[in-house]
């Protein structure tokens, strides 16, 4: 396991998602219109200001004032709380709270793809990004046919590799948007 994920400028909210799963679900889960830098803060704050972070407190906590005391968790406070509060409770439900075990308890990328698919607002990038994470950066076995030939989150490895994969995503999306364009 890193002792660090490179995703934001603090240090704190780095070690935060590295060494707590519920954490670095929580950063993937937010990791939607904002800067990657803010969605992987968030589960810090979600921390300072709950003064917990496992699946039971968020599953059973109003997150909504809590996203919305200022400054704002997300650009979307609203539909953020609910989506970190519909992730908690199928962690608490389906994992008994325990987030690693999405993971740790998957015995091939099938299974693994399954429970990544599963949680509530992971689709097939988040997928493909956690599963690079997790390949690279935790050694996740299950997790290697996961990993996409475009950059991901898994190849943050230092601050500067973050500002190289915002700039290589930017361009990936930009071809990817040329590619969808009607003809």
């Amino acid at each position: 396991m890193p002792d660090r994920l490179h995703f934001t400028d603090s240090d704190e909210a780095n070690a935060l998602i590295a060494s707590d799963p519920m954490a670095l679900l929580v950063g993937f889960s937010l990791d939607q219109q904002v800067s990657v830098q803010k969605a992987f803060s968030g589960p810090l704050v979600l921390r300072e200001r709950l003064g917990a972070l496992d699946a039971e407190t968020l599953a059973t906590v109003d997150l909504e004032p809590v996203f919305r005391e200022k400054p704002a968790l997300h650009r979307y406070p609203g539909a953020m709380a609910k989506r970190v509060h519909d992730l908690a409770v199928h962690v608490r439900d389906e994992y008994g709270g325990d987030a690693a075990r999405v993971w740790s308890d998957a015995k091939d990328s099938a299974t693994l793809r399954a429970n990544l698919a599963a949680l509530p607002g992971f689709g097939e990038m988040k997928v493909k990004s956690l599963g690079a994470v997790l390949a690279k950066r935790y050694g996740v076995k299950a997790a290697a046919e996961l990993v996409p030939p475009h950059p991901t989150l898994g190849d943050v490895d230092s601050p500067r590799a973050l500002l190289d994969y915002q700039a290589a995503k930017r361009v990936h999306k930009a071809e990817w948007s040329k590619l969808k364009a009607p003809q």
